[in-house]
């Protein structure tokens, strides 16, 4: 992050099967030198290992504030560390998984779902090029899973074929309620998807 001049962990390289084979492999690895990283909830009270939650950094290579936002930076480094906005967990001995942005989580029936692991989840589907999951408000559910979709060029797969393919994978209550096929996704300079413009965009179609 800009915020934190860069890198604030390490997973240190290793030819130990055993950790190669492990779980700790497709983690961020463990806080660098003079950095320190927690998870927190809400309240930016530490939770327990293994709990997902809000990343939080501080240290000395974290920033002092945003220049002419004060209440930007209040909000940023409330409590004395740096509120990432990225989702993640981390295991007993340190080591950091990054699961999604905060800001995009879907929280359906109580129940919070990264759109990330949905994600990857319609990746693996031979059909897929292009995807973006995002919740829509639902009247029972508070928001419901939606997933705009673009296929390989050519290629062929129905709402149904992907619901399917989803129930295969994750759980039920992760899974796409409603599918919408598109073209094209909007995209930053960065090549990032503008979940943004998605989100305005599939409300304007509700109306």
């Amino acid at each position: 992050m800009t915020e934190t001049s860069a890198a604030v962990s390490n997973l240190p390289i290793s030819r130990d099967p055993a950790f190669l084979d492990s779980q700790r492999i497709r983690s961020a690895g463990q806080a660098g030198v003079s950095a320190e990283i927690r998870i927190a909830d809400a309240e930016g009270k530490e939770l327990p290992a293994g709990m997902h939650g809000e990343i939080l950094v501080r240290g000395p290579a974290v920033m002092q504030g945003y220049w002419g936002r004060e209440e930007d930076t209040r909000q940023a480094l409330a409590g004395g560390w740096l509120h990432t906005g990225d989702g993640g967990t981390m295991d007993p001995h340190g080591y950091l998984y990054v699961i999604d942005r905060i800001k995009d989580l879907v929280i359906t029936g109580g129940e919070n779902v990264y759109p990330a692991e949905v994600e990857s989840t319609l990746t693996s589907h031979p059909a897929v090029s292009m995807y973006a999951v995002i919740g829509l408000p639902h009247e029972k559910w508070g928001e419901a899973v939606h997933a705009i979709v673009v296929l390989k060029p050519g290629a062929q797969a129905s709402a149904e074929e992907l619901s399917t393919h989803c129930h295969l994978l994750i759980s039920g209550f992760k899974c796409p309620k409603s599918y919408e096929f598109r073209d094209k996704l909007p995209l930053t300079a960065a090549g990032k998807v503008q979940k943004t413009e998605l989100r305005k965009s599939a409300a304007g179609a509700r109306a």
